[in-house]
């Protein structure tokens, strides 16, 4: 009855994390979750009151498949405003989140024997959404010494002929690593020799990035590549509006309008209301974005410095998002105290939920090992008391 390729993909780790611990709370036990990459700040009033009032003037019924005009407009705003990215309305599509947005571009895109070049750790959606529209994932692994990020020298040796598209996420799930415009245009060199390979830019955590980094994209710091690039972003990290699912992006028009395509024999439109939530947020005040990251980088602070205390953990101090990525290599070998030895990262997680019921991700999930990701975007208090428990979970190791 099932076709034959959902046997290539599994379902997303990180959402299962969240969904056990979730079950596991219901359950009464004392669970501190850590795996959803979400906000725990409200959506902002504003916003709020944008969609009370979309409701109120009748805005509910379907719109244009990929996005209302005044949504659009407030996109190529943005892009001018904040990136220095020049694009038009039909350069501009508009998706229920950002993973449907990428989902359509490599749907539109596909064809069997393409391949998608992804530096490793990688989100963990980019390869299962590869098999689905057809291609062969390449992953690239982007060791901790190279800061997890993609070096021009491993992007020149993995192009081949059959490379469509690279993928390249900044500020980074899972590790927070993110790419100076140095970095970028070196990258940059590489793409220019190869004209049949596109990027596939995925900015979602642009506005969290901590001591004084600047954020840069690749159609920014290369316009003369924009043609082939498609710079994707959201609401739902910087604006704390993940339940609303509003992702777009801005390309070559002849992508586009294949998206729209793919979208129009899908899910259609994204939902009307959240559509002018987003143009608020889009076009209103950002000075909840400065206090918010007060907080995250407390909150980063408290994590990485917790973490590299540990004997046997070791914790890269990332410069965006809201993830840190430690390597548990140091733990390989040792023995629970059920006589279990820790041979994996998939077993330091099990063992941490099983003993002390945190909540992590594994890296195997994320394409690089031995590692495990945590999200440090929930209170400092159950961040602290997180913290305490990896500690004393990680101390009871024989």
């Amino acid at each position: 009855m099932l076709a034959s390729r959902l046997s290539a993909i599994k379902p997303s780790p990180t959402i299962a994390v969240s969904n056990m611990a979730a079950e596991m709370k219901a359950a009464g036990k004392d669970v501190i979750g850590l795996g959803a990459g979400e906000p725990d700040f409200d959506t902002p009033e504003h916003v709020k009151e944008a969609a009370i009032k979309a409701m109120r003037d009748g805005k509910t019924k379907y719109t244009a498949v990929d996005g209302i005009v005044e949504l659009k407009e407030a996109i190529v705003e943005k892009f001018s405003r904040e990136n220095n990215i020049t694009c038009t309305r039909d350069m501009v599509t508009v998706g229920t989140g950002g993973k449907q947005v990428l989902y359509n571009a490599l749907m539109a895109t596909m064809d069997a024997g393409d391949e998608v070049l992804i530096p490793a750790p990688y989100w963990v959606s980019y390869p299962d959404m590869v098999l689905l529209a057809g291609g062969t994932p390449v992953t690239i692994s982007c060791p901790e010494e190279d800061g997890f990020k993609l070096t021009p020298e491993a992007l020149e040796a993995a192009i081949t002929p059959k490379t469509k598209w690279l993928i390249l996420n900044s500020p980074s799930n899972p590790t927070g690593a993110a790419y100076s415009a140095a970095d970028l245009m070196a990258l940059a060199e590489v793409l220019r020799r190869h004209a049949h390979v596109y990027v596939m830019v995925d900015d979602m955590y642009e506005h969290l990035v901590y001591d004084g980094f600047k954020f840069a994209t690749v159609a920014e710091v290369a316009p003369d590549l924009q043609d082939r690039v498609l710079t994707i972003n959201g609401v739902s990290k910087a604006y704390c509006m993940t339940g609303w699912r509003i992702g777009y992006a801005t390309g070559p028009q002849p992508l586009i309008k294949a998206m729209a395509k793919i979208q129009s024999q899908s899910t259609s439109n994204p939902n009307s209301i959240a559509q002018w939530a987003a143009v608020a947020a889009l076009n209103g005040p950002l000075d909840f974005m400065a206090d918010n990251l007060v907080h995250f980088a407390a909150r980063r602070q408290l994590v990485t410095s917790s973490l590299n205390q540990i004997d046997g953990l070791r914790c890269f101090i990332p410069e965006g998002a809201f993830y840190v990525y430690p390597s548990c290599e140091g733990l390989l070998g040792r023995k629970a105290p059920d006589g279990k030895v820790i041979e994996s990262d998939s077993d330091f997680v099990s063992y941490l939920l099983a003993s002390e019921g945190v909540a992590a991700v594994q890296g195997v999930a994320f394409g690089l090992e031995p590692y495990f990701r945590i999200s440090y975007a929930t209170s400092t208090e159950a961040l602290e008391d997180a913290m305490g428990r990896i500690a004393k979970a990680c101390n009871q190791l024989d």
